[in-house]
């Protein structure tokens, strides 16, 4: 199973000293570090870019994000508070690259306010996780079906699958944060379809000691280590509902109303206003991995309930089984036979596994179509109930993952930083007493219990 690779956006330099005023010169030097940090993101971004698929390090990308945001909000923090000024608006370069475009290129936007620059550098942050994840998986290989493979070592790689799932909620937890609080017109689909991909490896994760014992006796009884079949159709329900929503949302147009700002900051990472009016929206290879992706979980999700009417079900449900598995095996025909142009090599390579996947799960399908017709021909006689049947039978999807909720960096210096809320700290233990207790605890002149305010004030007995 693997997931989805991003391309990833670059942006242009930007020298915070040629916006940011420090009158009180307190700043000058996480100013000029924070241009610093940024140029590291820049080089690393460009870097990527011109890097092979298999060469590229995300890793080192996450790092330097991570090096470069707590700078950032220390400037919007310090711009907030009124401790550093601006000169002028900034404007800050970056290549699109989820937008649909008329020669298929990445067109540069240009991009004012502080907040804008977080949002794309947040936006750019959980592309890089998502994308380290999928390098993660793909290192694994198909290790589960490796029969030479020691317990030991499958755990190992076991452990480095739900790594590769944590990075995706995590990945779905800044997309949210993005959405929540930096665009309040973005649309979350990112988060559905990260949330998506993240189930999917724990499926494949839950199922690694399964698919091992099942190796060279594919088909019906079911290993002992299997998890219960319905418990994965559920999974696969969930699967293709997270990706269904996520290509709804993907396909809504922006906001519309007057009041709507524009640029709209769409899941595209943007649309400039000369080409809001040509109808710019979303890639179409980002629309079809959604499709195709829903579309196979869909069809997973059939195959389990058919095995588990097939192995949980007795005699009575043996109809129920066969009418599952070949609804399964028509749609993953379906899919296989499916084409189309292909867009980037990226694009290619998720295709090309996507079919070896299919191709594989038909395999899977097969053989158990074949033990259960055998079964319901020659021992239950059960009728094969219509589609309409079955699908009124299709119960809830369930949810394997959830979202990493991401927190707003702290600071690197001014309102919010470490070192800003211990010098505050200090300077209020240097006070004298009396000065401490009116700054914890001012004193109301209209409180009752102020001095001279109460019956009897000075009056003693």
């Amino acid at each position: 199973m693997t997931t989805y690779h991003y391309e990833l956006p670059t942006t242009g330099a930007f020298y915070f000293a040629s916006v940011c005023e420090d009158q009180s010169a307190s700043y000058i030097t996480e100013i000029a570090e924070t241009t610093e940090a940024r140029a590291n993101v820049r080089a690393a971004l460009k870097q990527n870019k011109r890097t092979d698929v298999g060469e590229k390090d995300y890793l080192k990308l996450v790092k330097v994000l991570d090096d470069y945001l707590p700078q950032l909000c220390g400037i919007l923090g310090c711009v907030k508070q009124g401790e550093i000024g601006l000169k002028s608006e900034p404007i800050f370069s970056w290549r699109t690259t989820l937008s649909s475009s008329l020669f298929h290129n990445s067109p540069r936007l240009s991009l004012p306010a502080l907040s804008t620059e977080l949002a794309f550098t947040l936006l750019t942050y959980a592309f890089s996780l998502c994308n380290l994840s999928h390098t993660v998986v793909h290192s694994l290989g198909e290790y589960e079906r490796d029969r030479a493979i020691s317990d030991t070592d499958r755990k190992a790689k076991d452990e480095r699958l739900g790594f590769a799932v944590t990075l995706l909620c995590k990945a779905a937890g800044v997309f949210e944060f993005t959405a929540k609080e930096c665009l309040a017109e973005w649309d979350r689909d990112a988060r559905a379809m990260a949330l998506a991909d993240a189930q999917t490896l724990a499926i494949r994760k839950l199922l690694s000691r399964a698919v091992f014992d099942s190796t060279l006796t594919p088909g019906p009884p079911l290993p002992k280590s299997h998890p219960s079949p319905v418990l994965i159709a559920k999974l696969h329900l969930e699967c293709a509902a997270l990706y269904s929503s996520a290509r709804s949302l993907a396909k809504t147009p922006g906001d519309s109303r007057p009041s709507a700002p524009k640029p709209h900051l769409k899941f595209a990472l943007g649309k400039d206003k000369e080409r809001d009016d040509a109808g710019d929206e979303v890639a179409p290879e980002l629309c079809r991995y959604l499709s195709e992706e829903a579309a196979f979980h869909g069809a997973l999700a059939r195959k389990w309930m058919g095995v588990d009417a097939g192995e949980n079900g007795g005699t009575d449900k043996g109809g129920i089984a066969v009418g599952f598995l070949a609804w399964a095996k028509k749609e993953l025909e379906e899919l296989k036979s499916g084409g189309g142009v292909m867009g980037s090599d990226r694009e290619k390579e998720m295709r090309e596994r996507r079919r070896d996947r299919v191709v594989e799960e038909l395999g899977s399908v097969s053989v158990f179509l074949k033990g259960y017709r055998r079964i319901n021909d020659t021992v239950s006689f059960q009728p094969v109930p219509p589609q309409s049947d079955l699908q009124a039978s299709i119960p809830a999807g369930r949810a394997a993952v959830a979202v990493k909720a991401y927190n707003r960096p702290t600071p690197a210096f001014g309102p919010g930083s470490v070192e800003h809320t211990r010098r505050q700290a200090e300077d209020l233990e240097l006070l004298p007493q009396a000065e401490r207790d009116v700054t914890r605890f001012p004193v109301d002149a209209a409180s009752p219990t102020s001095g001279g305010s109460y019956a009897g004030a000075g009056s003693y007995f």
